[in-house]
Order: structure tokens, then C-alpha cells, then sequence
């Protein structure tokens, strides 16, 4: 891959997994075994395996990792970004909350393209609960 398409690529991956993710996932069942072939189709395999804890509204966390081609994880998630409030329980049960959901949809039936295509590239994916009474 040129270099120009890796920065383009990536600039891609962190556009759509930056932007609020609330329900984004709706047309996807967590664990589906279709094939991943693009970046919204990992984003909505992920997120369809969230559930937000009750009482987390409005707080975020944004995860750095990558996957290999099989899709599974390479190393740990890392924090980047958070906004967890005040309550340390919930913000405990509002993280753990994410790391299942990537539990719960890793590893993703990535197809050989995808796979070939987002095999260690940082991915940064913000989880964000849906304000109360928004749609």
C-alpha cells in the first residue's frame, strides 16, 4: 500500500470510530458470523455487542488497539480519551461494560480483503451512552 493510502486509510478508521456510537449497530446482531469487508461493518459488529450500564448517560471512553487479519486482538486496549463522571462504580461498570463488548464480538470474520486491509492498524473507537431522552 502507498504511503498516501495508509494516511488516507487511517484518517478513514478514525473518522468513523471517533464520531458518537450510540446506536449505530442496529442492523447488526452481536457475534454475526457475515464477513466484515469495511471499516462501518467493524464499527457496527463491535458496537452491536454494547450495552451501556443503566445511569451511564453522557459518559464516553475512547479505546486505541488493533486486530490482526484473523481478526483478533493484538495486545491490550488503551484508554485515550475518557469522561466517566463522578461515581467510580459506575464508571467501573461502564468500562467493563466496553471491554466485554470487545470480548463479546472479537475475534471479527473479517473477509481476506478487510483482514489483508486493517492487519495492525490502530484503531480508535470512542463509546459514547446516549443522553436520556435523545434519539
Amino acid at each position: 500500500m502507498k504511503p498516501r493510502s495508509v494516511f488516507v486509510a487511517a484518517a478513514l478508521a478514525v473518522a468513523l470510530f471517533a464520531s458518537p456510537n450510540e446506536a449505530s449497530a442496529q442492523e447488526r446482531t452481536c457475534r454475526s458470523p457475515d464477513p466484515v469487508d469495511t471499516i462501518k461493518e467493524m464499527s457496527d459488529a463491535i458496537f452491536a455487542c454494547w450495552k451501556p450500564p443503566a445511569g451511564t448517560a453522557g459518559m464516553s471512553l475512547t479505546l486505541q488497539f488493533s486486530l490482526r487479519r484473523n481478526g483478533t486482538l493484538i495486545g491490550k486496549p488503551r484508554a485515550t480519551y475518557s469522561d466517566l463522571g463522578t461515581d467510580t462504580q459506575l464508571s467501573r461498570a461502564f468500562v467493563a461494560s466496553i471491554l466485554k463488548a470487545l470480548d463479546d464480538a472479537l475475534p471479527l470474520p473479517f473477509s481476506d480483503s478487510m483482514g489483508g486491509a486493517i492487519a495492525g492498524r490502530m484503531l480508535v473507537p470512542r463509546f459514547t451512552a446516549a443522553l436520556e431522552g435523545a434519539s
